[in-house]
């Protein structure tokens, strides 16, 4: 007898023996029993995951002797018929390759004449996604009043390509991808009846790469024994499909976890060194750390992941000094690696970039974090709330903050804006100007031009949920518009002051008149209401003259001629 490969040799034969697909097989059999038998069935689902071979055993349970039964006998001369693909009866068909309106005329002829021997005519058509639109469409009135004696069976990887007209005319079942742990028991019984010694830990090596495909797991093993002969340990399962380890993928992780980039760094080089596939590489690392998080968030429950005790063990342990939140972030960084090494040039400095980032996610601060410490500097008394938030704050900030939030230049800036502005108990109210000094000192993680304008402003009053702004006309047209608006609104909400709206006034120096502009209109009132100061603002060296060198010295000169490009150009009246 000629040799079949162990995915022919170990095909099941019945619905039984059919693993990790109960839900159709157990569907399939009630409806023989209760002879609620359709006329067309769609099998869906990934490659080799049984579809073909659930419609041979339906054909089996319909054409047997005495049937349609489930408990077919095994040496029954039609069933043996269609398990050797010799039957007249059930006829499959490749739609790849008779995929045309041609092909399928033929069908419609052929379905009008009775079975040779059986009860029923059965075409089962492959990958009938295949099939043209004009074949589909052939089909259509033979499909939805086939003769009795005719059932059809499709199985497809891609039901979005079949036409809604087909699927409406089908009973659909969709099939799973087969988990790893029943992979890993198909596994070991046909080593056992092959007399292979096998590792536990190369099982589930196969399973994993096999992606819950049981043919290509079959088809890992069978080439494994070509190799290894009679015994198989883990290494020889990495060393020949370039799989990495568990205790690889988990040293990688313990290094983002540790926040040791060197660390991590290395084993990379080593993994790629060694011939490690990259894109296999990040899936591997992106699915350890989703077993993390579901352990995390299941309150442990083992049952969720596929792990041996020894994985669950160290799983558990890293777990423990992780956070719901740290691993969405840092799964969210090799989702994103994952989906750029389809395009990338240099893969490796790829991930590598990556592992960076993870380790950086690794030690981020939230921003509900901060948000928390910020709103308890306000509410606490002076002693907690100048050392411990700020303290904590600064020290669980580095070396990256959330850019949804602020930088943790930002964050510090703000911290110390909010211990400035907490209540004492030996203290009255911050006054106006206060208030703007704190506005200045919070724009400049804002802005480098923006500090430099409000410098050169004074506040003139608070009244009615309006604070009027006493501006220059030679800086009002740089400083007025919206953008900066919304940077001084959103200071002053962090420092207390919700909801306030901005009058920017001319100054006049010779008359020191105000001229309002743009008013804004109210909509709550300011906490604090110090009186306006007792002096005008004073607006020096306006009248002055101002010489060349002073001219290119100021600050507000060099800021326009960085942001414009511009240079300076001495221009002579020739009249």
């Amino acid at each position: 007898m000629s040799y079949l490969v162990i995915a022919r040799k170990y095909r099941p034969q019945r619905f039984e023996d059919v693993v990790g697909q109960e839900h159709v097989t157990q569907t399939l059999a009630n409806a023989i029993k209760m002879g609620r038998i359709a006329h067309a069935y769609l099998f869906c689902g990934p490659r080799g995951t049984g579809k073909t071979t659930i419609a041979r055993i339906f054909s089996k349970c319909l054409n047997c002797t005495n049937g349609p039964r489930v408990d077919f006998d095994d040496n029954d001369p039609r069933c043996k018929e269609i398990a050797e693909g010799n039957s007249l009866d059930v006829i499959e068909i490749d739609g790849a390759s008779n995929n045309g309106v041609e092909q399928v005329r033929q069908l419609r002829e052929a379905v009008r004449y009775a079975p040779a021997v059986s009860r029923f005519k059965i075409y089962i058509i492959d990958e009938v996604h295949m099939l043209t639109q004009g074949a589909f469409n052939a089909l259509l009135k033979t499909l939805e009043e086939p003769p009795p004696h005719v059932k059809f069976m499709f199985a497809t990887t891609d039901p979005e390509k079949i036409p809604p007209t087909v699927l409406s005319r089908c009973q659909r079942f969709d099939l799973r991808r087969i988990p790893v742990r029943l992979i890993v028991g198909h596994l070991s019984k046909i080593a056992k009846n092959e007399g292979i010694d096998i590792e536990q830990t190369a099982l589930f090596a196969i399973a994993r790469n096999s992606e819950g495909c049981m043919r290509d797991a079959e088809g890992m093993l069978d080439q494994l024994i070509s190799f290894c002969g009679t015994k198989i340990v883990e290494a020889d399962v990495l060393a020949m499909f370039g799989i990495t380890s568990t205790a690889q993928i988990s040293e990688l992780a313990g290094a983002i976890i540790n926040s040791a980039p060197q660390q991590a760094l290395k084993i990379l080089n080593d993994l790629s060194n060694s011939g490690k596939e990259m894109t296999r590489l990040v899936a591997d690392l992106l699915s350890y750390f989703r077993n993390l998080l579901i352990l995390k968030v299941s309150n442990y429950d083992a049952s969720l992941i596929d792990a041996t005790e020894e994985e669950l063990k160290l799983l558990k342990t890293q777990s423990e000094s992780l956070t719901p939140d740290v691993l969405t972030r840092i799964m969210q960084v090799l989702s994103d690696c994952e989906m750029g090494l389809r395009d990338a040039v240099s893969r490796k400095i790829l991930v590598e970039l990556s592992l960076v980032k993870a380790i950086q996610e690794r030690s981020a601060v939230s921003a509900d974090l901060i948000l928390k410490h910020l709103q308890r500097l306000r509410e606490e008394d002076a002693g907690v709330a100048a050392e411990t938030p700020k303290s904590l704050l600064k020290e669980s900030a580095e070396p990256k903050y959330k850019s949804t939030v602020a930088t943790k230049k930002a964050v510090e800036s703000a911290v110390d804006a909010q211990v400035a502005t907490v209540p004492r108990a030996d203290e009255k109210s911050s006054s106006l100007q206060q208030l703007w000094s704190q506005v200045i000192e919070g724009a400049k993680s804002q802005s480098s031009f923006l500090p430099t304008l409000l410098g050169q402003c004074q506040p003139v009053s608070s009244e009615q949920n309006v604070l009027t702004v006493s501006v220059s006309p030679d800086i009002l047209g740089l400083l007025d518009d919206s953008k900066n608006r919304d940077i001084i609104k959103e200071i002053l909400s962090g420092l207390g002051h919700p909801g306030v709206e901005l009058k920017f006034v001319q100054v006049n120096p010779q008359s020191d008149q105000q001229q309002p502009t743009q008013p804004q209109p109210v909509k709550k009132a300011v906490q604090q209401k110090p009186k306006a100061p007792t002096q005008p603002p004073v607006l020096e060296n306006i009248e002055k003259p101002v010489s060349v060198e002073d001219f290119k010295n100021d600050p507000l000169i060099k800021e326009a001629l960085e942001r414009f490009r511009g240079r300076i150009i001495d221009v002579k009246n020739k009249s």
